[in-house]
């Protein structure tokens, strides 16, 4: 593989996906997929997207549900709709700045 890319998007950043109705805010990033062989199998092979790309980790929403989403920078778009994400985990990771924004907190111990 070659060298990982700089990520296009942040922490904190609201997206969407460029073929799929679901939104959501951006916790964590991989330089490049980071993920299991077994779930990279599974994407059908027409849409499966290079791993030599970064990939986030999102706290994801759609029109009936919520959950985590990895997904590859090239399916990820700028979500400009200025909703906010309503996922019951965002929380946990942000604080909203007055200007609808997500702030990461500090870093989360165990």
């Amino acid at each position: 593989m070659t060298g990982a890319k700089s990520a296009k998007f942040r922490i904190g950043q609201v997206v969407r996906h460029r073929i799929f109705a679901f939104r959501g805010v951006i916790f964590d990033v991989d330089p490049e997929f980071a993920n299991t062989e077994e779930w990279y199998q599974a994407i059908p092979a027409h849409v499966r997207p290079r791993k030599d790309q970064p990939f986030y980790h999102l706290l994801a929403e759609n029109s009936q549900t919520a959950y985590i989403a990895y997904v590859s920078e090239q399916n990820l778009l700028v979500d400009e709709t200025g909703e906010p994400i309503s996922h019951p985990q965002v929380g946990e990771f942000f604080d909203r700045a007055p200007d609808g924004s997500y702030l990461p907190k500090g870093r989360i111990s165990h």
